[in-house]
């Protein structure tokens, strides 16, 4: 690949792609919540899910200085990530409260990307994540699940037209603020019935003596104000404000 190649796929991935139509920014809105709604598809569209929530402990993991282990990713949906490191402190807590917040803060992040047009970035930088976590993925199916992913990125990326990539994008981020919230309830769930006894929660309770229930309601809160700042990335409210006047 020549020099010009390199600059025009740089310009590619870095340079700004014009917004889509409201009409798609939100139809993806509502492909995401037929994504997570309904009980027949969540279990399956729950895998991208555990991906977001497993890759959150193994970034934050190493981030605070722990050696990662390894990543497993199971067909019934769940997950397990293994560091290395003080079994207390600040680090350890971090690690274990980025499951559940991982998927809402990704995409509160991906909404201020494609707020600021930036729709190939998103999708290359979605790939690369991907990439960087298959290296520490410990099981067959939990390589699958992310060589899946990432092939869909890295095909929409490079061969879909911007249309495509658009409503791919806007359909994920969607999808990982409404999907990073439904999580939180199931969690609370299991925990009000006993099922749930080593839950992310429950470990951080052990670790700083805060109750549960409180690391729960920090999950949920950390959802909402994410679906609520992506919300406003996403939708142009002004289109809005101009309709009702």
């Amino acid at each position: 690949m020549d020099n010009s190649s390199v600059t025009d796929v740089w310009d590619r991935v870095v340079g700004g792609q014009p917004d889509p139509d409201q009409w798609l920014v939100l139809a993806m809105a509502a492909v995401a919540l037929l994504a997570v709604v309904p009980p027949r598809i969540w279990p399956i569209a729950r895998n991208a899910v555990t991906i977001a929530h497993e890759g959150g402990h193994g970034l934050v993991a190493l981030l605070s200085g722990r050696r990662l282990d390894g990543i497993r990713l199971h067909s019934d949906t769940s997950g397990l990530t293994v560091s290395r490191g003080r079994p207390t402190g600040a680090g350890m807590v971090l690690t274990a409260a980025a499951g559940y917040t991982a998927p809402s803060l990704l995409g509160l992040g991906g909404a201020a990307l494609l707020g600021s047009g930036h729709i190939t970035a998103l999708l290359w930088g979605a790939t690369a994540l991907l990439v960087a976590m298959l290296v520490m993925i410990r099981n067959a199916y939990g390589v699958l699940t992310v060589l899946v992913a990432g092939a869909a990125f890295l095909l929409v990326s490079w061969l879909a037209d911007s249309d495509v990539q658009a409503g791919f994008a806007y359909a994920v981020v969607w999808f990982l603020l409404f999907g990073g919230l439904r999580p939180v309830f199931e969690l609370q769930s299991k925990r009000r019935h006993g099922q749930a006894p080593d839950s992310d929660a429950d470990q951080l309770a052990r670790l700083t003596r805060v109750p549960a229930a409180v690391w729960v309601f920090l999950f949920f809160a950390v959802a909402v104000c994410c679906l609520l700042g992506g919300a406003q990335w996403l939708v142009d409210w002004r289109g809005w404000e101009l309709f009702q006047s």
